[in-house]
């Protein structure tokens, strides 16, 4: 018999409002030895995927490496707790990177308060439920974002393939000084790189090919397939430790042609506060001007960083057939943010990349996101011990023998050469180009190219610019859609006007001036029937004007009629007591009773109203 502490216990795994805050509880008491296996293998494979990849974006982002990997474990932890989607890991990514470069000024203080704020932010959009503002980023500027960061961030790394030092972050400037200077480029690293691109672009192709292997084939078959997709999957790390090893042979041989990373400082990053001030060469920079130095970054940012996830977790869900709760979302990457601050992260995201390894290796729950937090966690020691804590916390002999491998990697960060890195970043952006946007948008709707082509252009310039300017460009069109709605206008006996959306205050105008040039033009003038069947929503403003209107046509000798009105429309109207105000069920009924004139002759509408409060008297 279970004693109360055993009942609230049970209770508690059954708390609705608990298990919505912490999804673990929804999949954790039903979790099974062959979820665990499916698990491992998935975390595992992606474990080794992402130890390169935060190597490579902290130099994106401007910072010294380790803060690549500082930024790799905590978003799994986090998010097994907090996330909805199975499929999801959060850690650096190249977007991300990019922006912290823009916003950070390449100072690791400011990249942490960056990290700390965002997820301020993103925890209190979670709360009040905001995740709706991130749909008023549209799909263009989400693609020329994306498409102009994979072309600036390529470019970006071409400096590391020649091998040359001293090249300004700015797009423009650094293709001046690239072109200026290519008579400067070492031999030794523009080969190295060009290698390690197509060695990355080969593995990629056959991963694509790949024909899965049945149940039903030979065990040969079957592990052949394994191999291979291992080693395609995991091709960031196996072209960073052959390129580690050559430059070791390098190294040993008394010379070396490569530029290298260097030194790594080895160890854990402490738990400690964010730091809310910065000693400068000129005093200390205190908070609130760290804060106004990043200005719109602490807006950027966290919606870009929210968008990125949300899209994933989407599309993933879609993909495998679950659910995800969009706000429970905002409050996971947010929490891992905040909590990622105090181990000096920088801010993360969704990563599409990791996340489709991820969905393709079988991962059951998020707990997948454990052994890769674990592995890159365990990636900064310079050696482990058979005996070491990690590996006892390990869950599998396969995890180990990860961890162990990672750990070899990670003795050998002096000597991971620069321009490998480099390639690993250019084989992650490059997909993010969508060159048949150009095509797909002006083909559709060519009102579309202005945002897209304003984000791309400007983003180029700077990132901030270019994703500002095409929102601001996106709100202006959506804009002038509601103040300029469809009006369709149907001659004859009576006029037939028909506006094809809401009408809300900017409209009014429009739609006076569409039935006065009309009505009043006409020889003799013909009186107004208004179909409102498209109408679902008005506000004060525009029932002015409908009375003004009303009155106006009233003084030319003409009519008003409304039909088709929905009952919340029609709600609102009567509640103004217009004056003159008639209407009908159907259009077909107001056609019949046409002739209706301003003192009620004719067919008798359902109301008619004598005088309006709305207008002065």
């Amino acid at each position: 018999m279970a004693g109360p502490g055993g009942r609230r216990c049970g209770q508690s795994w059954r708390c609705p409002g608990l298990r919505a805050r912490l999804p673990v509880l929804r999949w954790l008491p039903r979790y099974s030895l062959a979820w665990l296996q499916l698990d491992l293998v998935a975390g595992l494979t992606v474990g080794l995927t992402v130890v390169p990849q935060a190597l490579a974006y902290a130099e994106v982002a401007g910072l010294p490496l380790q803060y690549g990997l500082y930024s790799s474990f905590m978003g799994c932890f986090v998010y097994c707790l907090l996330g909805t989607a199975k499929d999801v890991t959060l850690g650096p990514t190249a977007i991300m990177s990019l922006l912290v470069s823009s916003y950070a000024f390449h100072q690791p203080v400011y990249a942490i308060l960056l990290t700390f704020l965002c997820g301020c932010i993103q925890l209190a959009m979670g709360l009040l439920h905001l995740g709706f503002l991130l749909d008023f980023i549209s799909c263009p500027v989400i693609k020329g974002f994306t498409s102009a960061a994979s072309l600036t961030i390529s470019f970006s790394q071409i400096k590391n393939i020649l091998g040359l030092q001293g090249i300004p972050r700015q797009f423009f400037l650094q293709l001046y000084e690239m072109l200026r200077r290519i008579g400067e480029t070492r031999v030794g690293d523009a080969i190295l790189g060009l290698v390690c691109l197509a060695t990355l672009a080969g593995l990629q192709v056959m991963k694509n090919r790949l024909p899965r292997a049945a149940c039903t084939e030979p065990l040969a078959a079957r592990v052949s397939y394994l191999i291979i997709w291992t080693c395609t999957t995991a091709r960031n790390a196996l072209v960073v430790l052959f390129a580690g090893l050559v430059a070791y042979s390098f190294q040993v041989m008394g010379s070396q042609p490569l530029t290298l990373t260097g030194s790594i400082p080895q160890g854990l990053p402490p738990f400690q506060l964010p730091p809310f001030s910065m000693a400068g060469p000129n005093g200390t920079v205190p908070f609130w001007t760290m804060v106004e130095d990043m200005g719109a970054g602490l807006a950027v940012v966290p919606l870009m960083g929210l968008l990125e996830t949300i899209a994933i977790a989407k599309a993933f869900a879609s993909q495998n057939n679950y659910r995800i709760d969009p706000n429970q979302e905002l409050l996971a990457i947010g929490f891992a943010n905040v909590l990622g601050s105090f181990v000096s992260a920088f801010p993360i995201t969704g990563s599409f990349g990791r996340t489709a390894v991820n969905a393709q290796s079988g991962v059951c729950t998020p707990a997948g996101g454990l052994v890769t937090g674990r592995a890159s966690h365990l990636a900064l020691p310079s050696t482990l011990s058979p005996g070491h804590p990690g590996l006892r916390c390990s869950p599998s002999p396969a995890g180990t023998l990860v961890l162990l491998s990672l750990a070899f990697l990670t003795s050998l960060f002096y000597y991971i050469p620069k321009a490998a890195l480099a390639a690993v970043i250019i084989s992650a952006v490059v997909p993010m180009f969508d060159p048949g946007i150009f095509r797909r948008l002006w083909r559709v709707k060519r009102l579309d190219f202005v945002p897209f082509c304003v984000t791309f252009l400007l983003c180029f310039w700077e990132v901030q610019y270019g994703i500002v300017a095409g929102v601001l460009v996106s709100g202006i069109l959506l804009l002038y859609s509601i103040a300029r709605p469809p009006i369709k206008v149907s001659e004859g006996s009576v006029l037939l006007v028909q506006p094809g959306s809401s009408l809300h205050f900017p409209a009014i105008e429009s739609l006076r001036d569409t039935v006065c040039s009309h009505a009043l033009a006409g020889s003799p003038p013909r009186s107004i029937i208004l179909d409102c069947c498209h109408i679902s929503s008005i506000d004060y403003t525009v029932v002015v004007g409908l009375a003004e209107l009303l009155q106006e046509l009233r003084k030319n000798g003409l009519s008003l009629a409304f039909c088709s009105l929905q009952d919340p429309i029609l709600q609102v109207l009567l509640s103004a007591d217009l004056e003159g105000f008639q209407h009908f069920p159907s259009r077909e009924e107001a056609e019949r009773c046409g002739g209706v004139e301003p003192g009620g002759s004719g067919a008798a509408p359902f109301l008619s109203t004598s005088q309006s409060s709305l207008l002065p008297t």
